[in-house]
Formats: structure tokens, sequence, C-alpha cells
């Protein structure tokens, strides 16, 4: 154990301490017995607890999911509730500790026996795998199968499309390298070496802070080459964790069962209560929320919480409101104005649909405070780098029509435009959203006509393809992003950043390629000091405010549900204010 602190450590605890002061703390501190509901357990008792806290193995856990990821493939996704999920049949190097409150941010050991050591410049960091941690099929795990992962999940776009690319950005020789599918020599990407079969050193380029936080990605969980079948190996994975698949349906859903290759030895973060585990996809979203009331499911996967229409079901009755959780998600919904489609090429057009929106009634059209608080920046307040700011003030966040039209004559348009909106069909939120943005933008005389896509294809075949978007002239879509770790990197780069463009699965919706906010990303995670690196982060928010594609609406909060038969529940600050689904076990 190293004496000193990594930078990626000291941004844990600020992390942990920003989120701790925002989270609610309306609970009596205690699981308690009888059921998901706690028995003695109080609303919001999950945010520092663990709720119906249980030692017995046994029971079947169901997750519903009103579309379906975009992979279950550890290699291939970008879902938060995936990478929660994931860990359930995918260990990576490390992890977010299964834990309640502030303790679920801390960054732990999984698949490596500790964290990263980093040279003095951050630029080669050491993870050393545990030994005779096993495959379902008996082999043992090796640090070949952690760089094969890498290397597939990083550098073949043709086959996975869906995942972030933060190594590709940062290790040495990844804008040149093929990947494992093109590039047919045995050594790889040499910036990632394997020196014996428990030791893998990553190489790069820059200085890169928060390493331990991109090592925790299940991107770094193991595939062995053999078994791997590029985009069909979601079909027939291969688990390194406590649970294997015995079922997988694209369309339907899989069934996972224990994995016995899988040794609790290795393993000091899961205890592995379920016997079986049900994923249900394409599930109406108010099905699944009367699933949820009937106790007839676990939870529901995606972590979004009740619909508007349900809230009033259990908020008026006090033995039901003491089964809920309202954290805040660490997640931002948002307007991606693309900069690349007119007018939004101009920015007075951009900074006029700033001024247009009523925050607040979108707020309360998809059920009031309890669904989030009007935003006025990207990092939200629980992140570790969030500066409060507000370049476009609007009267009691009511929108500005006067002033939203003086940009509009500024940018050439003064009697308004014709766009397209986009948004998600199975999240009726984001949908009641979209239709409140629709008549705030006709005060103005902008005309914005809404298509629908569901979850699972709307950064693969719309919102994320830069083509579709200009061919459609989807100038403006509908967005939610939560941190892909809680520091404002995390936060900001896959949005943001220029080099996170990309043909499809893209998540920087405004095609927003800016030097100025580019250099700032590699300058803050370069930094070593922590508050010189958060203090960065603040000020790219700042340049993305002022560049006006990014029309923040509110800083989400979800109403979480826990039924009777739920057990050791408890909202991981991690994995944007979800269940955590490494505990969760059910008593049926």
């Amino acid at each position: 154990m190293q004496n000193r602190k990594t930078a990626a450590l000291v941004a844990v605890a600020i992390a942990v301490s920003l989120a701790a002061t925002a989270c609610s703390k309306d609970s009596d501190g205690g699981g308690g017995k009888g059921g998901g509901g706690g028995g003695n357990a109080k609303a919001d008792a999950g945010l520092t607890s663990i709720v119906n806290p249980s030692t017995k193995k046994g029971g079947t856990v169901t997750y519903e999911h009103t579309s379906g990821p975009d992979s279950l493939d550890p290699g291939n996704t970008y879902y938060g509730w995936v990478q929660n999920f994931a860990r359930l049949y995918a260990r990576s190097l490390v992890t977010f500790k299964p834990a309640a409150g502030k303790d679920s941010l801390q960054v732990v050991p999984d698949l490596a026996t500790g964290l990263g050591k980093a040279s003095a410049d951050a630029k080669t960091w050491t993870y050393t795998l545990r030994k005779g941690v096993k495959f379902e099929d008996g082999s043992e795990i090796t640090s070949q199968d952690v760089k094969y992962a890498v290397e597939r999940s990083n550098f073949a776009p043709e086959a996975l499309s869906n995942g972030p690319t933060y190594f590709k950005a940062y290790l040495e020789g990844g804008d040149k390298y093929k990947g494992p599918y093109k590039d047919k020599s045995t050594e790889g990407l040499k910036s990632i070496e394997t020196p014996d079969k428990y030791t893998i050193v990553f190489h790069l380029k820059k200085p890169f802070a928060d390493m331990d936080y991109l090592a925790a990605f299940s991107q770094t969980a193991p595939i062995q080459q053999k078994a791997d079948t590029g985009a069909s190996y979601v079909q027939k994975m291969v688990s390194s964790g406590p649970y294997k698949f015995s079922a997988y349906d694209e369309s339907k859903g899989a069934t996972l069962v224990r994995n016995p290759e899988w040794d609790p030895k290795t393993d000091p973060i899961r205890k592995a209560l379920p016997e079986k585990i049900q994923l249900k996809f394409n599930v109406n979203p108010t099905t699944v929320d009367e699933h949820l009331l009937n106790d007839e499911t676990t939870a529901d996967i995606a972590g979004t919480g009740l619909q508007s229409k349900t809230q009033p079901k259990v908020l008026v009755k006090a033995a039901e409101k003491a089964k809920t959780d309202n954290p805040y998600a660490g997640a931002l919904q948002y307007l991606a104005l693309n900069v690349n489609v007119k007018p939004f090429d101009n920015v007075e057009c951009r900074k006029a649909v700033q001024y247009a929106v009523d925050k607040q009634s979108m707020v309360d059209s998809i059920g009031g405070s309890v669904k989030g608080d009007p935003a006025s920046t990207v990092i939200p307040p629980t992140v570790a780098g969030y500066k409060k700011f507000d370049l476009y003030p609007t009267e009691g966040s009511k929108g500005d029509v006067a002033k939203a039209k003086e940009h509009l004559a500024k940018c050439g348009h003064p009697d308004g435009f014709k766009t397209t909106l986009t948004a998600r069909s199975d999240r009726p939120d984001e949908v009641t959203a979209a239709t409140q943005l629709q008549n705030s933008l006709k005060a103005i005389g902008v005309t914005a006509e809404i298509k629908q896509f569901p979850a699972d294809k709307y950064f693969t075949d719309f919102a994320g393809v830069p083509a579709w978007v200009h061919k459609n002239n989807a100038g403006m879509m509908m967005m939610a992003w939560g941190a892909d770790w809680p520091t404002g990197f995390g936060f900001l780069d896959q949005i943001v950043n220029g080099s996170a463009i990309k043909p499809s699965g893209g998540t920087n919706l405004m095609e927003l390629n800016d030097k100025g906010i580019n250099d700032l990303l590699v300058k803050g995670i370069g930094t070593v000091d922590t508050a010189e690196r958060n203090a960065t982060w603040g000020e790219v928010d700042q340049k993305v405010m002022e560049n006006a594609s990014v029309v923040p609406l509110f800083y989400r909060k979800n109403l979480l549900y826990r039924p009777d038969s739920a057990a050791n529940v408890t909202v991981t600050d991690a994995y944007l204010g979800m269940y955590d689904y490494v505990l969760m076990t059910s008593t049926k």
C-alpha cells in the first residue's frame, strides 16, 4: 500500500463530500425488517442505509426495463444501469464499493489486488490481478484477457460502437491501432503491457489522474479472445463473475444463474445471494410501475424512477411513500443543439432557445420537485468541479420571450424557424418535457416537430448518428447524462469533447468540437493538484454555456420504489442514484 493518495483517490474524497451534502437526510438511518418498505424504514432510508438487510441465500430477483440495453456486452455498453448490472457477470479491474451512502463512491479493488500504482507523472499505471480467478469454463483469468478486452472495446468500432473511448484517446498509439479484428499481430497494442499472467501496465500519452475511475468501467472485464465473436458475442458471453447467462433474447430479456466456477474467496465485494436473476425487456413504463407497487418485480433496472402518472399513488399515502427513495441522480436533463444543423450553426439562434425555455413549467409537467430542479450549468451540484453560475438568467426559470426574440433577430430569423426535436419514446417524462419545450418555442415562432425513437436505438441509429441528424434536420435533441465517474471530467468529456464525436453511438450530440474546450479538458485531467483540477472543470462548464449548444433543463432526481420482497436495497451514488444491483436480493 502506498503512503500517498493518488490524485484520483483525492477526487473521490471530494466527490463523496459533495454528494453527501446534496442527499436528503429524511432517514431513520436503519433498515429494519419486514420487506422492501423496511418495516420501520422511512422515505429516503435507502439514501444512507441498507433497507431490509438480509444474508439469506436464495430467491429470484426480477428486473424490468421499458426497452432494453444498448448492449449487455461489457465491452459494448455505455448505459449506467448496464455498468451497474454487469458487475454480476463481468469483473473489472476495480469497481465502486457496493455500500450505502457516501461509501458507494469509493473505488475498491475487484479483479485486481489493489488500486492502480501510478508513475510520478500519472502516465504509467500498473495493476496486479488476483490469482485463481476463473471464467465460467474453468480457465484462469490472465492479464492478457484484460488487455484483449480493452482492445476490442475501444478499437473495433466496426463491431462495438456503443462504449466510451477513453482508452483509445489516452493510450500511446491509440490513434493508429486498428483493433484486434484487423490487426493480425500477436502483440496487439504495445502500450498495454502484460509482463506476466497477473500484471497489466497501461502507458498513456498524456497524464490521466482519474485512471482508477477508468479502470472501473466494464471495458476492463476480461474477455477470452477464443470466445469473442464481435458484435454477436452478447449472444454467448463467458462470465467472470458469480452469475452466468442461461438464456438471452435481444427483445425479451435474459436469465442469469449461478456460475459454479466463481470462488467467493477471490471476490471480497460480492455476496451473490439470489439463486436466479430475471431481466425482462420492452415492458410498458406504467406496467413496470404497476408490477413494482404490486410486488411482482424487484426493481426498475433503468433506475429512472416512477412515472409521473404513478407518483400520486405513492406520495399521498404515508405507508407507500415510506417505500420510496428520491435521490439526486448526479445527472442532467438537457437539450442538445447541434452546431452543424442550421440555424443552430449560429450562436445567436442557440442563445434564443436558451432564453425561451420555461424550465420550471417543464419540471412541473413531469411531477414537480421529486423529479428535479431547474438547471443553469452542465455539471450537476453533486459532481466534483461544479461551479454555480447562470449565464442566461430567466425570471423564476419561466423563460424570457423578449430576450429570446432579441437573439432571434440577431441570428437572422426574427419570425422564427422550423426544426426537428428528438426524444425517447419509451421515456414518457422525456416526451412530456419535449412537448412542454415545444410549447415554449411556439411563443417565439420556432416550430419544433417531435420525433420519437426507442431508447435502445436512440444513439446507435438516430440522435447519435451525425449522418442521420443532418439528413433529418434534427437540430434539437432531448438528452440526459450522468457522470461516467463523479468528477467534472467524468461528466463532461464524452458529451462536449470533440474526440467523442463518432459515426454512430455518439453522445456528443451537439457535435461540439471547440479547441478551447478540448484543450482545457486535456489540461484539467493532467493536473495533479485536485483543487486546481476541479476549478478547471468549472471553467470548461462556463465555456460550454457561452457556446450555448447545451441548454440545461433540470438536475434530475428519481423517485425510486422498494417493493416488500426487495432486500438489501440501497442507492448507489456511483451509478446515477439507482439501486445497487450487486447488493440487491429478494425474499421471493
